[in-house]
């Protein structure tokens, strides 16, 4: 008798409880489940240099490899997958349907703060009690909408595939974790026979206080929470949003019916300034932080309202996301990605960022390593997320577009003098005043600039050039 699958996958995200699934599942004599077999900074667990005998540069280079490393292997075998790994092989993944799929939830918010309290102690597993760290998370509305954003978008996604493809998936909540009857259901989806008596109780649990023991700003946190509509939380599936516009990002003035798209890398700290003078208040008064329920009761209250976007040329933007997440390490840098560009595609900038003796030459050569980079990571040739700080700007608007399309798309060297227009379209009269836009460091790009830089950049921002006419930045 042939078999029903021949791997399976466990799509989750950190803090949901995978690791303690995990555990239950090689439990049973004939399962086993590999880790993070596609997470881009490793390859199946930290420090470790490969699995079932494939190395982290092999799979790199070539990710199904490993897909039919793990459907050879011994028993059937699995591995955990979150939204951020390897974009390659998702597809091939999903429209697999010998490839059992096994989907774990938790409520956002819970995974959320334990996500934060694991930043703030370092511990992210935990085997002994008595070593337990004690921390309270800080929330942070936009980040936590962030966070909400990319799991939508992705449990979305998987039901998307499951339903086009006529496939049913194994869905796990957080909760089912400590029923061994759960287990054991799962291990008859999976075709085998034996049974658990008892869960593993290696793995303890960390937190177990309530929410309101456990985050620091609880009221700050209910509050904003209270904005939404999303929280059935234990089904995700179901989240509204099917879009892929960043609208936590969103910026709104406090009483004039505007709002700011931002395109990240492109100018935003010039802009915020603007927006609080049209109403004669600080930035900090500006509305942000927005859900797309939010988003719309905004817009509905807001009649006559206009948005914006702004775009740069490919060419600073890319030199703005090269210094402010990849070289400097600021409280904007991406850490994790930073690490695998240095180790696995040999970024040539220092561990600890650049001092004094970083030269001109050092940054103009990590600099046109990293426009090799984003030429691959666009084009899909990476296990790096494709993230918005490189991504394409023609790309960006297109996901704004699944929501709501700017009624403005401003570029840099002309917005100050369409500006007042603006304003006046809100029926404002304001002449723009905008701040010194900020040089990146430690160089800036007009002092590395050169043709093959332009060329690099045209290479891997094809799509800008073309959809926006850009030419050569200098």
């Amino acid at each position: 008798m042939s078999k029903r699958f021949d791997y399976f996958v466990v799509f989750a995200e950190m803090r949901t409880g995978s690791n303690f699934l995990e555990a239950n599942i090689n439990s049973f004599p004939a399962l086993s489940c590999l880790g993070e077999a596609f997470n881009p900074h490793f390859i199946g667990y930290p420090n470790r240099e490969d699995c079932l005998g494939v190395s982290e540069e092999a799979r790199n280079r070539e990710p199904h490899v490993l897909i039919e490393a793990v459907k050879n292997a011994q028993g059937l075998a699995g591995f955990r997958f979150f939204h951020d790994h390897e974009p390659r092989v998702l597809n091939d993944i999903l429209n697999d349907p010998l490839c059992a799929k096994i989907i774990l939830t938790r409520n956002p918010v819970e995974s959320y703060v334990s996500w934060k309290i694991a930043q703030e102690t370092g511990q992210w597993k935990l085997t002994n009690v008595a070593k337990r760290k004690d921390a309270k998370a800080v929330f942070d509305a936009r980040e936590f909408g962030a966070h909400l954003e990319a799991l939508q978008a992705f449990q979305l996604k998987l039901m998307k595939a499951l339903q086009t493809t006529g496939q049913t998936a194994f869905y796990v909540a957080y909760e089912d974790l400590q029923d061994v009857d759960v287990m054991n259901g799962l291990a008859a989806y999976l075709e085998q026979p034996d049974k658990l008596e008892r869960l593993d109780r290696n793995l303890k649990r960390q937190n177990p206080e309530p929410l309101s023991k456990k985050v620091a700003n609880f009221e700050e946190m209910e509050a904003s929470l209270a904005k939404t509509d999303h929280f059935g939380l234990g089904r995700t599936p179901n989240f509204e949003a099917r879009r892929g516009a960043a609208v936590p990002s969103y910026v709104a003035c406090a009483k004039t019916p505007l709002l700011f798209l931002p395109v990240r890398s492109a100018p935003e700290d010039e802009v915020l300034p603007w927006m609080a003078a049209l109403d004669g208040v600080n930035e900090t008064e500006l509305q942000s932080g927005f859900s797309q329920k939010t988003l719309r009761q905004w817009m509905r209250t807001n009649t006559g309202h206009r948005s914006f976007s702004v775009v740069r040329h490919p060419a600073p933007r890319a030199h703005r996301a090269f210094c402010e997440r990849i070289l400097n390490k600021g409280p904007k840098c991406y850490s994790e990605i930073r690490r695998t560009l240095r180790r696995v595609h040999k970024l040539p900038i220092p561990k600890d960022g650049p001092d004094a003796s970083w030269s001109l030459e050092d940054h103009r050569t990590a600099f046109v390593a990293f426009l090799g980079f984003v030429k691959a990571n666009l084009s899909d040739q990476t296990a790096v997320r494709a993230d918005a700080a490189w991504g394409s700007q023609a790309g960006i608007l297109q996901g704004m577009g699944n929501f709501a399309l700017p009624d403005f798309v401003l570029r840099e060297d002309e917005f100050e003098a369409y500006l007042p227009a603006l304003a006046m379209q809100v029926g404002v009269a304001h002449e723009a005043s905008l701040p010194t836009p900020q040089e990146d460091t430690p160089y800036t790009l007009a002092q590395i600039y050169d043709d093959e830089i332009e060329a690099l950049v045209a290479d891997a921002y094809q799509r800008d050039y073309l959809i926006f006419g850009f030419g050569s930045w200098r």
